[in-house]
């Protein structure tokens, strides 16, 4: 790789580490929130489902603003976004300015820095035949983001108090700004002679009228359901365990650890194997990670060992996907057909952290969302099976 092209993947990866890491470190501090607003946990669950929601809407809406006019300007504004959203959190009293603070501002400013776009500068400055490998270690800057702020928070919450803590994570957003500037850019136009370039309409419209797009993006909801419940209650599933709070933040810390080894695995096994075969390889493996989760004693060890396991697995799936979306379609608008399949994964994630919060108040219990859990998975695993695997045909098309 050129040191231009390293520059690149190093400045994406390290904007994924702080997105990824603020976001899912600001689930620690639910118990906090529900302690000095009195809400409930379902009241603060629907803030963080709609955070799921809006970052899945704003991701197609980012990459096809990125498409058209380069990816810096919407990564320094999301980020800016993220700072504001996150740093004024503690100060929301309803959930009404909950769901505006956590749902709206903070994740729409995540989703514009999120993996569409990132993915988008990636793909524009690396070959082909490296792109697996690079998504790969974009993606294991996502986790090991997760697994340094997520301790941090813990740590700051326990010195400064947690709205200190908190507002401490929104300012560290403001470290993507000068990264944007790495990732500037767009895609060339088309060269002068060359076969007519289909518009980002028609992109669009030929991606929603293949099987094979519609089941990835299927699948990608199954993904974010369990990303999104995992790290929106498995601090409190620690709670209702009886342990105490820093088994979370540690959990939290070992998936975002051992995922950058899923994630690297999976940017090599791309490489080398089917795409749509990894994927349903890392369903099934998330699928017994929770099953033997369910069945084993909850200790803190437990705990880690199902956060070392489930680590490997977590983020995984993006490689494949991202990879599968490019060669079904091209690289042209990846960051808006990668925007769209990341909706789905945030539908998913919306309904996730939503669920686990409502039936919890229902029930007392999470069972009923780990069994779902597993169901989905299992899912996930057997429909990427039909994927064809094949660049659709390009037809000419008038920009």
């Amino acid at each position: 790789m050129s040191r231009r092209q390293l520059w690149v993947i190093a400045a994406a990866g390290l904007v994924f580490a702080l997105v990824f890491g603020v976001r899912q470190s600001v689930a620690l501090f639910i118990g906090p929130i529900n302690s000095a607003t009195g809400l409930g946990i379902a009241a603060i669950s629907l803030a963080f489902a709609c955070a799921q929601l809006m970052w899945g809407i704003t991701q197609p809406i980012a990459g096809a603003v990125a498409d058209r006019y380069g990816t810096g300007r919407v990564i320094a504004a999301g980020a800016l976004l993220m700072m504001l959203g996150t740093a004024l959190t503690p100060h929301a009293t309803s959930t009404w300015m909950l769901v505006l603070l956590i749902g709206v501002v903070s994740a729409g400013g995540a989703g514009m820095a999120g993996l569409g776009v990132l993915m988008s500068a990636v793909a524009r400055a690396v070959p082909p035949e490296m792109r697996g490998l690079a998504s790969g270690m974009v993606n294991a800057g996502g986790s090991f983001g997760q697994f340094v702020v997520a301790p941090l928070a813990a740590l700051l919450s326990g010195a400064i108090g947690w709205v200190g803590a908190l507002t401490a994570l929104g300012f560290l957003s403001l470290a993507v700004v000068p990264l944007a500037w790495v990732l500037r850019g767009k895609h060339p136009p088309a060269v002068a002679g060359a076969a007519a370039e289909k518009s980002m309409k028609h992109a669009v419209r030929d991606a929603w009228g293949d099987p094979s797009f519609l089941l990835l993006t299927a699948g990608f909801f199954v993904c974010g359901f369990h990303v999104a419940f995992i790290a929106t209650h498995l601090p409190g599933v620690v709670a209702l365990c009886g342990l105490p709070p820093a088994v979370g933040a540690w959990s939290l810390s070992l998936i975002g650890l051992f995922n950058i080894a899923g994630s690297f695995a999976s940017g090599w096994a791309v490489g080398r194997w089917r795409m749509k075969s990894v994927l349903s390889l890392v369903y099934a493996a998330r699928a017994l990670a929770v099953l033997g989760f369910v069945l084993a004693p909850k200790t803190a060890t437990t705990f880690m060992v199902f956060a070392i396991v489930l680590g490997f697995t977590y983020l995984s799936t993006v490689p494949p996907t991202v990879g599968l979306v490019a060669k079904l379609h091209g690289t042209r608008y990846v960051a808006t057909l990668f925007g769209i399949v990341m909706l789905s994964h945030q539908v998913g994630g919306f309904t996730g952290a939503w669920l686990g919060g409502t039936l919890f108040e229902r029930t007392g219990s999470y069972d009923w969302l780990w069994y779902l859990d597993i169901m989905l998975a299992i899912g996930a695993a057997l429909i990427h099976m039909p994927i064809k695997e094949a660049a659709r045909p390009r037809a000419a098309f008038a920009t």
